[in-house]
């Protein structure tokens, strides 16, 4: 099975000619950017994800400031919300400090004023605080985030419910059915529906659910055995009645 880190730097759905884009000589080329832009559409129609592809067009966007599209740098930083715990946010965020000012006065740049919205929706999922992560998504602040961007971003909501997830797999070997719910953002039916999806089971009377098993949520004990030869103890005790 492939590593996670390996998955991340070759995703199984890139395409020869991402690869060749992403990985050949022609990386730095801005004649290419149209294609790693129709790539990244396709990621956000798609639910794929090639976080290396789309830093490619950010690192063209920094050579060349006349290429720059602000709705293709949200699109970037939306997906790359979906990959944390990992660190894909804070790359793209380093490719955007020397960007330059739109140059066109008639179309307003959406960016800076959605940028802080992004830092803060990517910190609170990096601190796991899910309730305040979906109590800002919902809220008004973010109506413009949610109407013109997320909404074409297919299975977004799913994505950051599995990025939940994965923190409870790691951190819970039993949780309460309404604090997994706020979590999720789910009630009712739909979160009935969630946790038969994941497998996992409930106990009816008390409503909490059990985690199964897996590397990150068994406390294994460790003995730690130290093994110290006579010649060594000798030199011990002898330090011990000169001190």
């Amino acid at each position: 099975m492939p590593s996670v880190a390996s998955v991340w730097a070759e995703p199984p759905t890139r395409t020869p000619l991402i690869e060749n884009l992403v990985s050949g000589v022609d990386r730095y080329n801005p004649n290419n950017v149209g294609i790693l832009e129709d790539y990244l559409y396709h990621q956000i129609r798609s639910e794929e994800y090639d976080c290396l592809a789309n830093l490619a067009i950010l690192k063209l966007y920094q050579f060349n400031p006349d290429l720059y599209n602000p709705d293709v740098v949200i699109n970037i930083l939306i997906k790359a919300l979906t990959s944390s715990p990992f660190p894909d946010f804070n790359l793209c965020i380093s490719l955007l400090d020397e960007r330059s000012v739109n140059a066109n006065p008639d179309e307003p740049d959406p960016l800076p004023s959605l940028l802080p919205i992004l830092t803060t929706l990517y910190n609170l999922l990096q601190q796991c605080r899910f309730p305040a992560f979906w109590s800002l998504y919902r809220s008004d602040q973010v109506e413009s985030l949610r109407d013109n961007y997320t909404v074409e971003c297919v299975g977004f909501e799913d994505s950051i419910r599995e990025v939940a997830i994965r923190a409870v797999k790691a951190a819970f070997t039993r949780i309460g059915r309404e604090r997994l719910g706020t979590y999720l953002d789910l009630t009712g039916e739909n979160l009935n529906a969630y946790i038969a999806k994941l497998g996992w089971t409930v106990d009816s009377a008390t409503g909490v659910i059990t985690v199964p098993p897996n590397p990150d949520n068994q406390i294994v004990s460790t003995v730690v055995q130290e093994n110290i030869k006579l010649p060594q103890l000798i030199k011990v005790i002898a330090h011990t009645q000169t001190a």
